[in-house]
């Protein structure tokens, strides 16, 4: 737990140092945020993801009528 605390007050040291340099919250937070995690702005979500989670949803959906 004490690892967790450690990462997290980097990041946020990182966001915030991220920000004072570019003075947009949106890209410090992506230029901070690892890719691998998928985020996206809110209501900026590609069509591609879109698809991609409403296949997952399905297939949760086919799980359960076994």
């Amino acid at each position: 737990v004490k690892e967790l605390m450690v990462f997290l007050d980097v990041a946020v040291f990182e966001i915030i140092l991220a920000y004072l340099e570019k003075r947009d919250w949106q890209e410090a937070f992506f230029s901070v945020l690892p890719q691998r995690k998928g985020a996206v702005p809110l209501g900026e979500a590609s069509d591609s993801s879109k698809h991609a989670l409403s296949e997952k949803e399905g297939e949760d959906n086919d799980s359960d009528s076994n």
